[in-house]
């Protein structure tokens, strides 16, 4: 794509797409006609000039590109009715979709959107990340620990389901918008660790999918000032986010104890913590935002940051919470009472090719003196991330494990 095409994905995709899928119902034919339109601009934009508006043009184009594509599908029993209602809108310049909610923002009207409660939890999650396009399948299954065909697998289903069903995909209105919270956070943050640690790349941090991720959970707070876990998220991603310019030394990654503290960003770090006064009730996100915040001390009490990755356990048990537990008790106790932590996780199949798993075992074995280069050899293979492959081979060489160059 040329320039100006690149910057209008990043900026108006996902406004484009929740238009379509508005209009449309469709979220397969929304996510074609939408392709279709940036085919369109990378084509035209060069020879007739970047529109002034390109999300308008955008919107337009893709508008069009849906009604050729439902002209060309005659096995659609809907066809002409929904060919009717794009026609009609074919016919205003500026359609503008039915407002029946308080959400002023086109993404956070498209995430409420797309975490429909007639999907399981891991489906809307999934379909929402894939849909607000800024995170790959192959991202997505990452996140979900699971491998890429299952997840396009799933997301296949997700779609199939709203189709067949005639789920209405409409925003919902504001009574209905507290059930499809927890789907909501859940997006964002997963947003927000992707962009805070790329799951693959030649980048450790894709800085926009961080402000992003910020940006939508600011707008939720002003939605949603009564839900605590809002603002536990909006503090918990702050907070997070105050380390993010220190982790990186000339491209090369800096763990917390060698971070220059000059470098975090205090003003982030008091609006993080203005935003956890207002999390009044204890959650999963209030858990984290606590252990956030010791991580920002001088030292870190990592026995109590070990205690409180124990209670997080409890609330909303999964592999990535006991893996971080295990490497925070490794640095309270000693590495050896981490591995021992590591060690059922290390037995469970499914877990294989987790990558943070292997990359916390090495880093127990090379602290507590054992055999490590095996351990480094499994993270570093499974390791998509160019930045933190050299960090790891760094330390297998410290390990005298694999060389640096491997």
């Amino acid at each position: 794509m040329t320039g100006p095409v690149e910057r209008a994905f990043r900026d108006d995709w996902a406004t484009v797409l929740a238009t379509l899928i508005g209009w449309t119902g469709d979220v397969q034919l929304a996510e074609e006609a939408t392709q279709d339109a940036f085919v369109a601009a990378v084509a035209a934009w060069p020879r007739d000039g970047v529109p002034d508006n390109p999300a308008a043009w955008l919107t337009t184009a893709a508008k069009r590109r849906a009604i050729d594509r439902l002209r060309r599908t005659r096995s659609q029993a809907d066809r002409a009715e929904r060919l009717a209602a794009l026609a009609r809108l074919d016919e205003q310049e500026h359609p503008v979709p039915p407002a029946d909610t308080s959400i002023g923002d086109d993404r956070l009207r498209l995430v409420f959107t797309c975490c429909h409660p007639a999907l399981d939890p891991a489906a809307r999650v999934a379909l929402t990340l894939r849909t607000l396009g800024g995170l790959s399948t192959a991202e997505i299954a990452r996140a979900f620990l699971v491998t890429e065909p299952a997840m396009a697998k799933r997301l296949t289903r997700a779609k199939r389901k709203i189709a067949l069903a005639r789920i209405p995909y409409r925003v919902p209105p504001d009574a209905e918008l507290p059930a499809r919270l927890r789907g909501v956070l859940q997006v964002v943050y997963v947003i927000f660790t992707e962009g805070y640690a790329a799951a693959a790349g030649e980048q450790l941090v894709r800085d926009p999918l961080c402000d992003e991720a910020i940006r939508l959970g600011r707008l939720l707070a002003e939605l949603m000032p009564d839900e605590s876990e809002v603002h536990a998220l909006l503090a918990l991603m702050l907070l997070q986010d105050t380390r993010r310019a220190a982790r990186l030394d000339a491209g090369r990654y800096v763990p917390l104890d060698e971070q220059d503290r000059s470098r975090w960003d205090r003003a982030k770090a008091a609006a993080g913590l203005a935003a956890l006064r207002r999390a009044t009730r204890t959650g999963a996100y209030q858990v984290q935002v606590a252990i956030a915040a010791l991580e920002l001390q001088d030292p870190v009490e990592w026995d109590r940051v070990a205690d409180l990755y124990g209670a997080l356990a409890r609330i909303a048990s999964s592999p990535v919470v006991e893996v971080q537990r295990a490497a925070a008790t490794g640095l309270a106790y000693g590495p050896e009472h981490g591995l021992e932590l590591l060690a059922p996780l290390l037995a469970e199949e499914g877990l294989a090719r987790y990558q943070p798993l292997h990359a916390t075992h090495a880093e127990l074995l090379r602290r507590a003196g054992r055999p490590a280069g095996a351990a480094y050899e499994t993270a570093i293979a499974l390791t998509a991330n160019e930045v933190e492959k050299a960090e790891l081979r760094r330390r297998a060489v410290l390990a005298g494990g694999p060389s640096a160059s491997s």
